[in-house]
């Protein structure tokens, strides 16, 4: 079984910065990737940022240039540095995790949410 913990959610004004945290423990064999997705009212669950194992990341065109997605492998923990906050990056930010389980199977686990809401 696998637990992810988010944390690092909450209010700040537009323009300012929040980082979100999320760890990952249980019984996996390797991590093929980590990111956040997002969930405002009425809209459908979107990706926001993921990070793969080798490094490489991606970002919804919304975010690039304000958010960075990183991870402490040691940790197995990710992060998501979002500066130049703004109103529309209101939502639920769900971690998710893709993993080798020990069966040799890729599963995908998600946290439990953090709300970030951008006041105007």
């Amino acid at each position: 079984q696998v637990q992810l913990v988010e944390s690092g959610g909450g209010l700040v004004q537009a323009g300012g910065s929040l980082r979100l945290s999320c760890a990952a423990s249980g019984s996996f064999v390797s991590i093929n990737a980590m990111g956040w997705n997002r969930q405002a009212p009425g809209n459908q669950r979107e990706l926001v940022a993921v990070i793969r194992s080798g490094g490489s990341a991606d970002y919804a065109d919304s975010v690039k240039g304000r958010f960075t997605i990183s991870r402490d492998n040691a940790k197995n923990t990710a992060y998501l540095q979002m500066n130049s906050l703004k109103p529309e990056d209101t939502a639920v930010y769900y971690c998710h995790l893709r993993y080798r389980d020990v069966f040799g199977s890729e599963v995908v686990s998600w946290g439990q949410g953090t709300q970030v809401t951008v006041s105007s």
